[in-house]
């Protein structure tokens, strides 16, 4: 009879020396993948399990039943490999609404659910399409991430992080519904909890991300590249078992607020839990759950919680130490997970409870040891104090945009390790999967004493979707669009020409918006203040300072949106932020130690001030002697702006023409001279297919 370890199949590798070869390890791997998942579903006895909701917070197992199968279909056709339907109600209800309900918004719909005979046939159907454009589809070496096979292992690699999700569901079944199989034999060793202690770990400096070259399939999330720096810290021998765990929930954890946080306290008071959600009491005695029995708690397995239960864990325990305990960051994890030189697919035997290579369930957490620590991956996911976010240099992919985008949100945290249902990638050193804090996986922790209270975690970089900043950021770090050069490069460029005896000390970016011309500026000058009014705009600056790099989601077509993100690195201005402090003010109102400046300039600002004329008539009590003043603007005066009143020009006086040129230079006359001008063009996109074509007028004043 085959194993567990025999039905899985590891991850193939982008690389090899034979098409043909490849050609059918792929196949292999999709089929064993099929069926694997196919043969989880046969562990339910009854079509009425399909459609219970065990857990509110997700779909039904039909769902999920027929999901993996439409994503091949749907993202085949977003690629053109395909190029009909198979089935339009299908992959319409099947399509998406996974995991990203919170237990205080439930999905209430009502859905016709197609039966389990139709969606079986349906998986049958795709299995078929999928198998012809394996035979078919035009494969090179090494797999890159645009081509046809990518989007096959794309599929395959999405089926096995289900194949996790739905065994979570099913271990929320009632048993009636469910029949023991042997292929899904679960551990049957248990014993005393060990007793955990606490070992050193020596710090270092390590580079997180997947490098682009590595030979396996990876999610956009994993690649890009961030170095980090992780003090000294000691770390728990072994994950918290269900026995160190019983502890907490005997002290009355669950019923003292002061161990969790603002976010566990709610989900305590919405759920009334009084222990982990996989544990029951049955005539006084804790049973734990397992996918398809019940047992009495093996108090030497890992307990099973969501962060939320992990970090109260955590303040429980600081308290009875007096010490600093808490989760691992994703570094520090990684830094453990370093010991181990062996990865998914190249170990000759998974080196911990994972990859369904051991057993279908948790088992004891002093069973795999790596230098001293045990269980360092696999057994249970690891809960991290990690908001998860993409590294510097990340990308979506452009047939699954909304895979990672979603969860940075600050309320997914990653958890690392995989666990014993952990197959494929899921299985692999660089995995980088999050949940948000409420969810219930096959998930555990371990926990650290550091020496220090603070939690060594950057705020996560989310990606700015309010329409009108967006736009102004690609206007600022995005594309250039017909020819057309970046308009605050091109400004800053444009002025240093027409200023050959500016004396580059101290610099003002005066209306700066989200902040490009400041580090252009910056290129040039020992010291820049970016100043806007819109605290949405001038955050995204003040972002790009600190974090290196900024995100946002400009819109394509109707509700389609592209996400882009921009790096001080790869724009040329990396070792330039400690020159520039980014401020909200006012233009006309500036404070007094906003003074002393070399050149101020004005991109776009004149035409949006609530009273220009009043600016001008004090903006030379800002500059040095000799500095200057540049302006630029297409003088598209607006009353949402500026009183018709105080428009410096557009209008009619005394039925004469008034332009704003002509109102700069009465401004401006006594105590400036005018010394250059010129046309600077500039394109904004509003759509894929919508852009804005506009000239500005540059002029430059030096002050008398």
């Amino acid at each position: 009879m085959e194993t567990l370890a025999e039905a899985v199949t590891r991850t193939p590798l982008l690389t090899g020396t034979s098409v043909g070869q490849k050609r059918e390890e792929i196949r292999r791997y999709f089929h064993r993948t099929f069926t694997l998942y196919e043969r989880l579903f046969d562990c339910i006895n009854s079509d009425e399990a399909y459609y219970l909701r065990p857990e509110p917070l997700r779909h039904p197992l039909i769902f999920y039943f027929g999901h993996t199968a439409v994503f091949f279909i749907n993202k085949l056709l977003l690629g053109k490999y395909q190029d009909a339907r198979l089935d339009e109600r299908l992959e319409s209800m099947f399509a998406i609404g996974v995991d990203e309900m919170s237990w205080d918004d439930l999905n209430s719909a009502h859905y016709d659910w197609p039966t389990v005979a139709d969606t079986r046939a349906y998986r049958a159907r795709v299995r078929d399409v999928v198998d012809r454009l394996i035979t078919d589809m035009p494969l090179t070496l090494p797999i890159t991430r645009d081509a046809p096979a990518w989007i096959v292992l794309m599929g395959i690699e999405h089926e096995r992080i289900h194949l996790e999700t739905s065994s979570v569901i099913m271990r929320m079944l009632p048993l009636q519904y469910l029949d023991a199989q042997p292929l899904w034999t679960a551990c049957n060793e248990s014993g005393p909890a060990p007793e955990n202690i606490l070992l050193p770990v020596d710090g270092d400096t390590l580079t997180l991300g997947k490098p682009a070259s590595a030979a396996t399939y990876g999610w956009d999330n994993e690649y890009g590249h961030k170095t980090v720096s992780v003090p000294p810290f000691k770390v728990a021998k072994y994950l918290v078992s269900n026995g160190e765990y019983l502890s907490f929930v005997a002290a009355g954890g669950y019923r003292e607020p002061r161990y969790w946080t603002e976010e566990g306290q709610a989900w305590l008071s919405y759920t009334g839990a009084g222990m982990p959600r996989f544990w029951h009491k049955r005539n006084g005695e804790y049973v734990q759950r397992n996918l398809l029995q019940e047992r009495s708690l093996p108090l030497d397995w890992p307990v099973e919680v969501n962060y939320l239960e992990a970090k109260a864990f955590c303040n429980w325990k600081a308290e009875q130490s007096g010490t600093y305990v808490r989760l691992p960051t994703e570094a520090e994890w990684s830094l453990l997970r370093n010991r181990l030189d062996a990865d998914q697919p190249d170990w000759e035997l998974a080196p911990g409870n994972i990859n369904l290579e051991h057993y279908a369930s948790s088992c004891p957490v002093n069973r795999f040891e790596q230098q001293g620590l045990f269980d360092v991956t696999g057994n249970v996911w690891q809960w991290t104090e990690t908001p998860i976010d993409g590294f510097p240099g990340f990308e979506v992919h452009p047939l699954y945009d909304d895979f990672s985008t979603p969860t940075f949100d600050g309320r997914h945290n990653l958890f690392k390790g995989g666990s014993w249902m952990s197959t494929g990638n899921e299985a692999s050193r660089y995995s980088r999967y999050a949940f948000r804090r409420h969810f219930f996986q096959h998930a555990g922790f371990r926990y650290l004493e550091s020496d220090c209270e603070e939690v060594p975690v950057e705020p996560v970089n989310t990606y700015e979707t309010d329409a009108l900043v967006a736009q102004y950021l690609e206007f600022h770090y995005g594309d250039s669009y017909f020819d057309v050069p970046n308009y605050p490069v091109a400004c800053v460029q444009a002025l240093l020409t027409q200023t050959p005896s500016l004396y580059r000390g101290k610099a003002l970016d005066l209306g700066c918006s989200v902040g490009r011309a400041s580090f252009e500026l910056a290129r040039h000058f020992d010291r820049v203040d970016g100043i806007d009014f819109s605290a949405r705009f001038i955050q995204h600056g003040f972002q790009l300072k600190e974090s290196g790099q900024t995100r946002f989601a400009i819109p394509a077509e109707g509700e389609l949106v592209e996400f882009k993100q921009a790096s001080l690195d790869e724009l040329g201005y990396a070792g330039l932020a400690d020159k520039i402090a980014f401020v909200q003010g006012d233009a006309c109102n500036l404070k007094p130690c906003f003074a002393g400046y070399d050149l101020i300039f004005c991109g776009n600002l004149i035409d949006r001030l609530y009273d220009p004329a009043l600016f001008l008539a004090q903006v030379h009590e800002r500059l040095n002697a000799g500095g200057y003043l540049v302006l630029t603007s297409p003088y598209t005066w607006l009353e949402e702006y500026t009183p018709k009143t105080k428009w410096l020009g557009g209008i009619k006086v005394n039925g004469e023409n008034v332009t704003t040129q002509d109102g700069l230079k009465v401004a401006l006359i006594d105590r400036f001279e005018l010394v250059g001008q010129q046309d600077i063009p500039f394109v904004i996109r509003e759509t894929r297919r919508k852009f804005q074509h506009t000239l500005a007028d540059m002029t430059v004043w030096r002050l008398k």
